[in-house]
């Protein structure tokens, strides 16, 4: 048999101190997990990590006399964060991929059976295998700063050590479904420590400063029985009805197109079962099976890859400048009032604490804007996210003018205005003559030549495109656009600006459409052509259900908007004319005002039919070809052109600002799999064995 061994591990060290208690018959062996890093590499478990909790339950088992209880917690800010995802590809084949499942169930089962009372005493972040770990013990605590989440389903995976069992038997099925699925599909949301405690995945909860020293007082009263903790009974009616919601939560957010997801859901379903012997033993074996199965998966190496992009890459972008060359930004200034310039002053304002000030035509479009934004301030202070005195100081930061003339202070000024290149060169140019030499101009266009715009300033070195995705709170992505002219100081403000708006930045040539709208563009062209040539809405949607995204394409046409659609589609046929058609469904989408293509789910809007009546139908086969071939020839030109640094970037940019799944690895790692990028390109866009496994 091959042991898995991860090369590299930094080993999470079980360390166990015995500690007396005043009123305790005997002591308390505290097993502390440590990795011996700061808080910046959290402690997980590969095997080394496993056989030394193994070690220390061995250990303490000797101990003469023995324990009155076993408790777990972890090094400060940490308590555990799951498996050591950077060992995977160490796994090499399935007796391997075994062996970490079985073992991790092993070990963590003698807290579960073990005759001494067992704690967790979950001090910070518990998540994935580390949550699994405290799941297992008879009794937990957990610190308000404190958050747990299972990230597995989010990367293709399962909680594969005993969580799918053990969580919907503690806190029941249909929060349990939110937390194993429902979450993780939502971009990995995480539970902070209180709502934790109000689930009943902890038992009691404590403020972090005295966290420990309260975690033993109150096991000590357990232990003595001056503490009594009452569970609620599982009601077993609600399963089905539960299970139903979570198959529905997978299919619509990833059309079953994601193994983990799907393996989740049955996994939940076999909990009803219960955790006492031998169906805890079933439930585990099931897990086992899952977990070897999955990690020899192609999905999960994607997913590993497009985890390295954005936790890695994403956070040191590929050609930004020297940091150092960076201006400090005291006072933005956003021309427009709308709804992208609100949203885009609540967002500087919220992140930076400076003055912003908006303008735009007329009062009423100013008054609207400002109270846009306080609006949401509001919003903020109401769920507890704000204080008073934050609000009030946040409020008195936003302010509107009709003259520009309130820009002569400020160090950033960003354009949202109309899409039109003449209104953008006269806003530059009046803003130009206002503000400092040193203040960086911005545009939020989506399409248009940032070279261009600034081509008639006097000094044209100091305009950088800006491109956020909407909704700009809840898109991570930053298109930063480097124009002819830009230089060094006004792209570094750019990146750092980013960064403080706690926006991931890729830098992109100023090419039509920059990178997600050109792809966008382009894919959603080659299905609306589909359906105008005669295919059925219904085919051409399904025909997209393998990549599993979150959004059938005539969903993500409503989302952009199909005025914004049509301005991009235009750009991009009067660019390249041969790959860009404009369709006259689109066109007449416009003209009639309508949100949408669809009256209903499947079924085109009657007012619409003459422009989607052709008869030429496709197959689903042959529309999936037609899109993911599209793809992969504007992939290859955009690298030919020097859009981006690397085929890395453009994958960044499709999961964080069009919502590409993890567990695809990135646009590219798909279209290299399934062969698409050969066939139509003639090579991969990456090297084998990234993103999949090796052959």
């Amino acid at each position: 048999m091959s042991h898995a061994v991860f090369d590299d591990e930094v080993v999470t060290k079980a360390l166990v101190r015995y500690l007396p208690y005043p009123g305790l018959a005997g002591e308390i062996a505290l097993i502390t997990l440590d990795n011996g890093h700061d808080h910046t590499r959290p402690s997980t478990f590969g095997p080394g990590g496993l056989a030394s909790l193994d070690a220390a339950l061995d250990e303490i088992a000797a101990h003469s006399p023995a324990p009155a209880a076993i408790a777990v917690t972890g090094k400060p800010f940490i308590f555990a964060v799951g498996a050591d995802l950077s060992g995977v590809p160490s796994i090499t084949d399935a007796t391997q991929a075994r062996e970490i499942a079985e073992t991790g169930h092993r070990v963590f089962r003698r807290l579960k059976d073990s005759a001494i009372p067992t704690f967790a005493f979950v001090n910070g972040a518990a998540l994935g295998g580390g949550l699994e770990l405290a799941l297992h013990c008879r009794y937990r605590t957990i610190s308000g700063g404190a958050v747990v989440a299972f990230p597995e389903v989010f990367l293709g995976l399962v909680p594969g050590w005993g969580g799918t069992q053990l969580l919907p038997n503690l806190i029941g099925i249909e929060p349990a479904v939110s937390v194993v699925v429902e979450n993780a599909l939502a971009q990995n949301k995480v539970t902070p420590g209180p709502k934790a405690a109000q689930l009943g995945i902890a038992d009691a909860l404590f403020e972090p400063a005295d966290f420990l020293e309260r975690s033993l007082e109150w096991a000590v009263g357990v232990l003595s029985g001056a503490v009594a903790v009452e569970r609620p009974e599982i009601d077993r009616s609600g399963w089905d009805a539960a299970i139903e919601r979570a198959r529905a939560v997978v299919a619509g957010r990833t059309r079953n197109a994601s193994p983990g997801a799907v393996r989740a859901v049955e996994l939940l379903d076999l909990a009803r079962n219960g955790i006492e012997g031998e169906a805890f033993t079933a439930g585990t074996a099931a897990e086992d099976d899952a977990l070897t199965e999955l990690l020899m998966s192609d999905p999960l190496r994607a997913s590993l890859y497009s985890f390295d992009l954005v936790n890695k890459r994403a956070k040191r972008p590929a050609g930004a400048p020297d940091r150092k060359l960076a201006r400090k930004v005291t006072k933005v200034g956003v021309v427009g009032a709308g709804l992208m310039a609100s949203q885009l002053a609540m967002l500087f304002v919220r992140q930076l604490t400076v003055p912003v000030v908006l303008t735009d035509i007329d009062q009423a479009r100013v008054d609207k804007g400002v109270a846009y934004v306080h609006g949401e301030l509001d919003k903020l202070a109401a769920r507890g996210r704000l204080n008073q005195d934050k609000l009030n100081q946040l409020k008195g930061l936003v302010t509107g003018s009709l003259s520009k003339d309130v820009f002569a202070d400020a160090d950033l000024v960003i354009e949202a205005v109309f899409e039109e290149m003449s209104v953008k060169q006269q806003v530059f140019a009046e803003v130009e003559a206002i503000v400092s030499a040193e203040c960086v101009l911005a545009t939020n266009t989506s399409a248009l030549s940032v070279t261009e715009m600034a081509s008639k300033l006097a000094h044209p070195e100091r305009v950088v495109g800006l491109h956020f995705f909407n909704p700009v709170a809840v898109l991570p992505l930053l298109e930063v656009v480097r124009a002819e002219e830009t230089d060094d100081a006004t792209l570094a403000t750019a990146f750092a600006v980013g960064k403080q708006l706690k926006k991931s930045c890729v830098l992109v040539a100023d090419a039509p459409a920059f990178v997600v709208n050109r792809l966008l563009t382009r894919f959603l062209g080659e299905i609306t052509s589909a359906v105008e040539q005669g295919t059925p809405v219904g085919v051409a949607e399904k025909a997209l259900d393998p990549l599993g995204l979150p959004m059938t394409p005539f969903e993500l046409l409503s989302l952009v908007g199909p005025a914004v659609a049509l301005h991009v589609a235009e750009r991009m046929h009067e660019a390249f004319p041969d790959r860009f058609a404009v369709g006259e469904g689109l066109r007449k989408v416009v003209e009639l005002g309508k949100a949408s293509v669809l009256s209903a789910p499947g079924v085109i809007d009657p007012e619409l039919a003459d422009a989607f009546a052709g008869d030429e139908p496709l197959t689903e086969e042959q529309v999936r070809a037609r899109a993911l071939g599209a793809l992969a020839q504007e992939i290859r030109l955009m690298l030919d052109e020097g859009v981006v640094q690397a085929v890395q970037d453009i994958d960044l940019a499709m999961i964080l600002g069009a919502g590409w799944p993890f567990w695809l690895g990135g646009i590219s790692a798909y279209l290299d799999r399934s062969g698409v990028s050969e066939q139509v390109t003639g090579a991969r866009f990456l090297p084998k064995g990234v993103a999949s496994l090796p052959t």
